[in-house]
């Protein structure tokens, strides 16, 4: 590709509500008007280098180009050129803050009144955490407290309504921030004040100011790929269950869930393992309806780049880049010391089945969330999902992940080796 042909930038369409009225206390008292979310390049970027291999307008030699697919997934920039931009200023918030823990109330409020009293913007709170007596019962919190819209996560959709996310926890609060959206995501923003911290960057001591940044725009963001699955059914399974003595136990019309009517969209891995049956896991996989390898061990982990520094790197996974376009396959101790884990393209079809000889059942779970039974005719679909969660970086892409390799797991550390002297150089 010439370095001076220019790559279109991504563009991700999001409504969020107006915030011109008063602040109310439901969904249904902001009027809702589309806004959209693009990345943009900067002007000091001009890399434009593609990631995703060759650019649909790139030619090979005078006469052959690539073919158009209409229905490509998606195409992925340069990180030195993903930046976040608004075309109006946002004006609501979500604030996802973890449960139960008490060393957040301090930040959490300091955070929802600066957010509330100095910028105004309409502040998203789970009902949930407003339930906490620490929070329920400060009265000094409580003017703020009754500027809050609530929602429950069972029960309301705010997709339409929030601009964008603020996490206060651990890597967990992102996990739960991407579980709330199972379609376009707002921008997410999040602050380090878990144990591990590796998909939070923000440091909470200089929020204003770094919260300031954000709302004016044109910082980088890293698009983290989501897997989209669809479990489904035998229709053997869908049969009523009767005991011996006739009564009926269940109908046997499992969902993945309510919220998830056509499946959940995962941020880090879909895992697949024996449960707790003391036999080998016995599963096939298929790649593009093409069956590659029956995996016999403990399980599998379907893994995006941002999962392939989870559960997959303690199974033995390469680490991945949340830019790399791709779908990381891992074995859970197989019984094959040649089985390693691969990567495949983003755009493949994975399905997974409990083999025929298989002498158990599966356990499938999402994000280590949903865990459900896989019987004999069942099969899991997966595939990189059109809805990438846009994490808002501290610096960039590429500074953020390395520092986190360094901070968080320790990646390649160890004690330097000494210069050897002249009088040691001669021996």
């Amino acid at each position: 590709m010439d370095g001076g042909d220019e790559v279109e930038a991504v563009s991700y369409c999001c409504s969020t509500c107006d915030g011109g009225e008063g602040h109310g206390r439901t969904l249904s008292v902001h009027t809702r008007k589309p806004r959209s979310l693009s990345t943009s390049s900067s002007s000091d970027n001009r890399r434009t280098q593609s990631l995703h291999g060759p650019s649909p307008v790139t030619t090979f030699g005078p006469k052959a180009c690539m073919l158009h697919n209409p229905n490509t997934i998606m195409h992925i920039q340069d990180p030195a050129s993903q930046r976040l931009t608004w075309n109006k200023p946002p004006k609501s918030v979500l604030v996802i803050k973890k449960i139960r823990d008490a060393g957040l109330l301090q930040p959490f409020k300091e955070l929802c009144t600066f957010l509330t009293e100095v910028k105004s913007m309409i502040v998203y709170v789970e009902r949930k955490v407003l339930e906490d007596p620490a929070i329920a019962g400060d009265d000094a919190f409580r003017t703020t407290m009754n500027k809050f819209c609530t929602f429950r996560d069972d029960l309301d959709d705010i997709s339409n309504y929030v601009d964008f996310i603020i996490c206060l926890g651990g890597d967990g609060t992102l996990l739960y921030a991407s579980s709330l959206f199972q379609e376009s995501v707002p921008p997410v923003m999040a602050f380090h004040l878990g144990s591990l911290g590796f998909l939070t960057p923000f440091n909470f001591d200089t929020y204003q100011s770094q919260l300031n940044q954000v709302i004016e725009g044109n910082v980088s963001i890293v698009l983290r790929s989501r897997l989209r699955v669809r479990v489904q059914k035998d229709s053997r399974e869908k049969r009523a269950k009767v005991e011996e003595n006739g009564v009926i136990l269940t109908n046997g019309d499992g969902e993945v869930s309510d919220r998830w009517p056509s499946g959940p969209q995962v941020l880090n891995e879909v895992v697949v393992d024996r449960g707790p049956s003391s036999y080998l896991s016995n599963v096939d996989l298929f790649l593009d309806g093409h069956l590659i390898t029956t995996v016999q061990g403990d399980g599998v982990i379907v893994s995006t780049p941002t999962g392939s520094t989870a559960y997959a790197v303690a199974a033995g996974a390469s680490m991945i880049h949340p830019n790399v376009p791709a779908i990381m396959i891992t074995p859970i101790c197989p019984h094959s010391l040649s089985f390693r884990p691969i990567v495949v393209p983003a755009g493949v079809e994975l399905k997974v089945m409990l083999s025929s000889e298989a002498r158990n059942t599966a356990w499938v779970s999402f994000d280590g969330r949903k865990r459900q039974e896989i019987c004999h005719g069942d099969s899991i679909t997966i595939t990189t999902s059109c809805f990438p969660v846009p994490s808002i970086c501290f610096r960039d892409p590429v500074t953020d992940w390395f520092e986190s390799l360094a901070q968080c797991l320790h990646w390649n550390v160890r004690k330097k080796q000494h210069h050897l002297t002249s009088e040691e150089e001669e021996f």
